[in-house]
């Protein structure tokens, strides 16, 4: 109680002045919603803003500690290939563990201290209250870039992504891009060999390049653009033990993620099934290009990615996290029923053109995510003016 005393205290000594906000997001974080009803009859929900963040978090809690896992293990599987023989036995071991908390947790650190810190001054400037939507973002940032990424580089993409992003916009609730993927986007951008390449998803790969034990650490989409033989099997890849974004690799975790937040209806079921769809019927289209026209020869520089499997697409990449966590943001996404199949749709669907087409980078589910984040709404409108059309024609038959 004392410290939530001398927070009220603080709050109330600070109110009407600039500091306000800060003093206010710290009492709202830590303890009840800045506003609350008091008189009259109205409904009282159980949920709020902190809380819906909070279930999010939760979901995103077992991808960050395999990523932490997975970190150390990829790490030492690439110095001595022998670990993958038995990958149950080597995986979940305090070394592996050791290495995730050395490089991951300092990646979620900066991710929160410096987006908050820049949440903080804009609503202390601005005199608006403080939104807890940073939590989620602070969260998946740290999730899909590459383990090694430089700290510097992380807060510079942060500042940028929160600026730009989202506080132009008005803040939490206002942005028309997911804050999250503007941060990916301007690192890919700006500082694209540590986004891409084989030197990037593995610890230390870069320091030893040119050393008897060098490390290679290609993804899957990487060996398959190249043309390379992939040496992951199947289970591997939905379990997650293979190279990538820290939080992006096992689409078990991802599942049950996505079965926890459609249980809590944060997350949108509609929108991740229909991006998997549209995933699906790409990877599909490009099969039959190449198994029943005989078009595509393996010398192309496409063969790699229009040869995979369209269900092997739903599990390589980042295609599985974007559906699930990027794809289902209530603020970017398309708000209707009918909009939200929609979208889904086209963003797994673009996704795979982008992943096939543009073998330098083979990754390009965030890229289909922002497109749609442009486009959300064009699609709820055309949604809604379909609808309003629908009831005006019944109402003329009607009268007539």
């Amino acid at each position: 109680m004392g410290l939530k005393q001398n927070l009220h205290n603080l709050k109330e000594k600070y109110k009407g002045t600039k500091m306000a906000p800060a003093f206010n997001a710290i009492h709202t974080f830590l303890y009840l919603p800045n506003e609350v009803t008091h008189a009259g009859t109205h409904i009282k929900g159980a949920d709020d803003l902190k809380r819906t963040m909070n279930i999010v978090i939760m979901a995103l809690i077992p991808c960050l500690i395999f990523g932490m896992f997975n970190a150390g293990y990829q790490h030492y599987a690439a110095i001595d290939g022998s670990l993958r023989t038995d990958v149950l036995a080597n995986f979940f071991t305090f070394d592996n563990l050791w290495i995730g908390i050395i490089k991951v947790l300092p990646l979620v650190i900066v991710s929160y201290a410096v987006g908050l810190l820049v949440e903080f001054i804009f609503a202390v400037i601005k005199g608006h209250e403080v939104e807890e939507g940073y939590l989620v973002t602070g969260m998946l940032v740290p999730l899909i870039v590459p383990v090694d990424t430089p700290l510097w580089m992380l807060s510079v993409a942060v500042i940028f992504g929160v600026v730009i992003g989202k506080e132009v916009f008005g803040g939490t609730g206002m942005n028309i891009l997911n804050p999250a993927l503007t941060i990916r986007a301007f690192l890919f951008f700006a500082y694209p060999t540590w986004m891409s390449g084989d030197k990037v998803w593995v610890h230390d790969a870069v320091n030893r390049v040119g050393t008897a034990d060098a490390i290679s650490g290609e993804t899957i989409l990487g060996s398959y653009a190249q043309n390379q033989e992939v040496i992951y099997s199947n289970w591997d890849k939905f379990m997650g033990f293979i190279p990538g974004s820290v939080g992006e690799t096992s689409t078990l975790l991802i599942l049950l993620g996505a079965a926890f937040l459609i249980f809590t209806k944060i997350g949108s079921w509609r929108i991740i099934l229909s991006t998997f769809i549209g995933a699906a019927v790409m990877g599909m289209i490009f099969n039959y290009g190449i198994i029943d026209t005989g078009v595509i020869t393996e010398s192309s520089k496409f063969y790699g990615l229009m040869n995979t499997d369209w269900w092997e697409h739903l599990m390589i990449g980042g295609l599985a996290f974007g559906a699930v966590y990027m794809a289902t943001d209530p603020v970017t996404a398309s708000q209707t029923n009918k909009g939200k199949w929609i979208y889904g749709f086209l963003i797994g669907f673009i996704s795979i053109m982008i992943r096939v087409f543009n073998p330098a980078y083979p990754e390009g589910v965030f890229l289909a995510i922002l497109l749609m984040n442009v486009f959300a709404p064009t699609i709820d409108h055309y949604v809604v003016q379909g609808n309003v059309n629908k009831r005006l024609k019944r109402t003329k038959v009607k009268v007539a």
